[in-house]
């Protein structure tokens, strides 16, 4: 099964759990499977029509998904997806690794 890491300010919608087993296949399956899961997490995730909310950055392994198929980029078993909510104000465009930093739990092995 695929990985999903929750980001510290959504874990209180997932019962402060880090890291999610998910099955994988598109990562619009795996993001539905989660809120389907976690119904309090669609709001934040998703916006009215059920797409992937502008301003949350998903990565596939290391990759944005929209630099790859979007929300039809596939995700396999050993597939690593995180959440990357934006941060409002100013114009300082953090990395992957700048919020992985700050994801004190996490612990993502390369």
């Amino acid at each position: 099964m695929a990985t999903i890491i929750i980001p510290t300010p959504l874990r209180k919608f997932t019962n402060n759990t880090a890291k999610l087993q998910i099955t994988g296949g598109t990562v619009e399956s795996s993001i539905k499977e989660l809120t389907t899961n976690f119904p309090d997490l669609k709001k934040h995730l998703l916006d009215e029509s059920g797409h992937i909310r502008s301003f949350v950055n998903i990565f596939v392994g290391d990759e944005d998904i929209r630099d790859l198929q979007q929300e039809q980029t596939q995700v396999k078993e050993d597939t690593v997806v995180s959440i990357i909510p934006a941060i409002a104000g100013g114009t300082f465009a953090p990395s992957r690794e700048f919020f992985l930093r700050l994801c004190v739990k996490c612990e993502i092995k390369n």
